[in-house]
């Protein structure tokens, strides 16, 4: 492994989150809930829901439904399992700048980088296996 580095930033994104899709909200959460994580009952019918983790992490959950409003053309995997990395950028610039440089540098771009309705600047990127890593970062809020 080779001691060079790939990138010229002062700042590194941060993973930040671990993504599943989900075909039942509801379901999915109760069995999280068994398993000790905290998220409220409302959620059960919500699009997204997450639960903070040991270490500052996320555990998010997307409906289908989520999943399809973010690419219309997405279909959940054949084994049923739709879990997907997010690493948070330190802005969102960097959102844009990362998802660039890994483009560059040969990585198949999935979404390019845009505002989403949720408040975020969101790219997805895919890694050597397909899988796709989302990028994120807060936009600033209107005044």
């Amino acid at each position: 492994m080779s001691n060079e580095t790939h990138s010229t930033s002062t700042t590194t994104p941060r993973f930040a989150a671990i993504g599943m899709v989900v075909a039942d909200m509801a379901a999915s959460l109760a069995f999280y809930r068994r398993l000790g994580l905290t998220v409220p009952a409302e959620a059960d019918t919500a699009p997204h829901a997450e639960a903070a983790l040991p270490g500052g992490l996320r555990l998010m959950w997307d409906t289908y439904e989520t999943a399809r409003s973010i690419d219309p053309g997405w279909t959940p995997p054949a084994d049923g399992a739709a879990t997907g990395l997010a690493f948070e950028c330190a802005g969102p610039a960097e959102v844009d700048k990362v998802y660039a440089e890994l483009v560059d540098a040969g990585y198949t771009g999935e979404k390019q980088p845009w505002d989403a309705d949720w408040g975020q600047r969101y790219a997805v990127i895919q890694d050597p296996d397909g899988h796709g890593v989302d990028l994120f970062a807060a936009l600033p809020r209107a005044v």
